[in-house]
């Protein structure tokens, strides 16, 4: 009985004793994040566009949201015809679309994106980058590991007179880059299994054109996202560099990129 009460004291002395311990997690300087990612589909009539300038301010690890940016003025300048197009923000969202949807189409031109935010100009400059068209999409019978995954059979040629990287989407913030290195100008086909996806589902797959750069910038966001809980474009988990830049003050320089894709689509209802 002495043992077990001198026990209990010496819990209650500990509890009683007990502080709280704050810790002080690393921040580092908030930065603007440019995603202007732009997918013309010009075999369509007519011609479409998809996309947007998203600005957001990068945020703290542990922070679920990143705040956006809002109030900036956002243009993008057809360098070769000297033409400008002009993009609006769309209920202080942070996301920037053209205004009259008066989008760049010229395939030739290379083109600037220009976002002026809080006094700083950034630039960062794109041309459009070719694809091909997907050949198929189909649903097929095989599982991962937990059995109850669903299988996307994607089809698509590719082109034998370039080099080329893709960019897929695959719904659901799912993404996948590929290069043709292995299949230079012949037919490549691949299987992406989805989880907890429902019977009567529609499954859109994208592919766009992108260069080396835009390629690898995606690769390593894609690795570090690990496409868990959201795609590469939730949040930043390292300070990836992209191709704008600020004008203004070159040390503080933003995150994200700016790139013009040639895109195809093709859609599935999964049984």
């Amino acid at each position: 009985m002495i043992r077990k009460l001198f026990l209990l004291l010496m819990v209650l002395t500990f509890l009683g004793c007990e502080d709280v311990i704050e810790v002080e997690l690393p921040t580092s300087e908030t930065k603007l994040v440019i995603d202007a990612h732009f997918g013309l589909y010009l075999n369509e009539t007519p011609q479409m566009i998809d996309g947007a300038v998203i600005l957001s301010l990068s945020a703290p690890f542990f922070d679920d949201e990143t705040p956006p940016a809002n109030g900036a003025t956002v243009f993008i300048t057809d360098l070769d015809l000297n033409r400008r197009y002009e993009f609006q923000e769309m209920e202080n969202s942070g996301v920037y679309f053209p205004k009259n949807n008066d989008f760049p189409s010229n395939t030739r031109s290379t083109y600037e994106l220009t976002v002026v935010y809080e006094g700083d100009t950034y630039k960062g400059k794109a041309k459009l980058i070719p694809s091909v068209p997907i050949d198929d999409i189909s649903q097929g019978d095989d599982t991962l590991f937990s059995g109850d995954e669903t299988e996307i059979i994607v089809k698509f040629t590719d082109n034998k007179e370039r080099e080329d990287y893709y960019l897929f989407t695959l719904g659901a913030n799912l993404y996948l880059t590929t290069d043709d290195r292995f299949y230079n100008g012949e037919q490549f086909v691949f299987s992406y299994f989805y989880k907890d996806i429902d019977p009567g589902k529609e499954i859109t797959v994208k592919i766009n054109g992108v260069d080396k750069q835009f390629y690898d910038y995606m690769r390593i966001l894609i690795e570090q996202s690990g496409q868990n809980g959201g795609g590469p474009f939730e949040s930043t988990p390292s300070l990836v560099r992209g191709n704008m830049i600020n004008t203004t003050r070159p040390n503080n320089f933003p995150l994200g990129y700016f790139s013009l894709s040639e895109a195809f689509k093709k859609s599935l209802v999964i049984e």
